[in-house]
């Protein structure tokens, strides 16, 4: 469990001992924290490096237009100019979403310091920043696929032979460009996380009062328990959620992961094969 899942679980037995502020103290948190991500987002950090007078999204876009550039030195040939295109396009569309997704925080920043505490109120802060949230995530699968296709045309242009002269530069680049999506995809990530951690309350319990909810929590009386030979195992009473798609699930990142990983393991293996190698020959086997 992460903190806030734990946190969530708590909640449940706030409810269920009438601690009511606490609960709502508990969503309000979550939907400022699900600001101050997104702002984090448009602003310096250390995640991403000191970027001077521009947010971390601005500065991933620039470091693939210097990958970019820097694949496409010479005159493209068709697959590659056609690549180099559609990076282009994806681009400009990332851009324009990005100051959409501005605008969408300003004008949530802006309703915030009017924001009430009572239940009602707080459901409809979580509503509104459902958009939020979702942009979020577009722009995280929009920035995973501009460092491919960005890999892409680099590896058009070193197929062709173009990118010999400036190999381990283009090798640098692509490397900070991985860097940089990596660390903006995670960041963006964090806005839907939060908003979700709220999301998963108010859904569960609308009224901001302790209900059953099929598999998670359900008040039982000591009979029941006792028919049941006196069992606490909680799967006997509350029973089974209904299955729900992890939609911020990303499988290829994940692959991308695992994959990084076998070939780190595949390196280790190789050298510790020739230091096996060499001890043998030195003892004459």
């Amino acid at each position: 469990f992460s903190p806030e899942q734990e946190q969530n679980l708590l909640a449940i037995v706030w409810l269920y001992r009438g601690r009511r502020d606490q609960y709502l103290a508990l969503v309000a948190d979550y939907c400022r924290r699900t600001l101050a991500e997104a702002a984090a987002c448009l602003e310096n950090s250390s995640s991403f490096g000191p970027v001077s007078d521009r947010g971390p999204l601005p500065a991933f876009l620039a470091s693939l237009a210097d990958l970019a550039a820097a694949a496409a030195s010479t005159p493209l040939d068709k697959p590659a100019a056609a690549a180099l295109a559609e990076l282009n396009v994806a681009q400009a569309l990332f851009e324009a979403d990005v100051s959409a997704f501005r605008q969408a925080l300003a004008e949530q920043q802006a309703a915030w310091p009017a924001q009430q505490s009572d239940n009602e109120a707080l459901k409809g802060a979580v509503a509104r920043l459902a958009g939020l949230a979702e942009r979020s995530r577009d722009l995280a699968r929009q920035s995973d696929l501009l460092y491919k296709l960005a890999a892409r045309l680099v590896e058009l242009c070193e197929g062709a032979g173009r990118a010999a002269g400036n190999g381990r530069a283009l090798n640098r680049l692509r490397r900070a460009a991985d860097e940089a999506r990596q660390a903006a995809a995670e960041q963006l990530r964090q806005v839907r996380y939060f908003w979700r951690q709220a999301h998963w309350l108010v859904e569960r319990f609308p009224e901001a009062e302790l209900r059953d909810v099929p598999g998670l929590v359900r008040l039982v009386e000591v009979q029941e328990i006792a028919a049941n030979d006196w069992s606490l195992t909680p799967g006997r009473y509350v029973g089974v959620a209904p299955a729900v798609e992890d939609e911020d699930f990303d499988f290829e990142e994940t692959l991308r992961e695992i994959h990084g990983e076998l070939e780190e393991l595949n390196a280790e293996a190789v050298e510790l094969a020739a230091r096996i190698q060499r001890s043998f020959e030195e003892l004459g086997i």
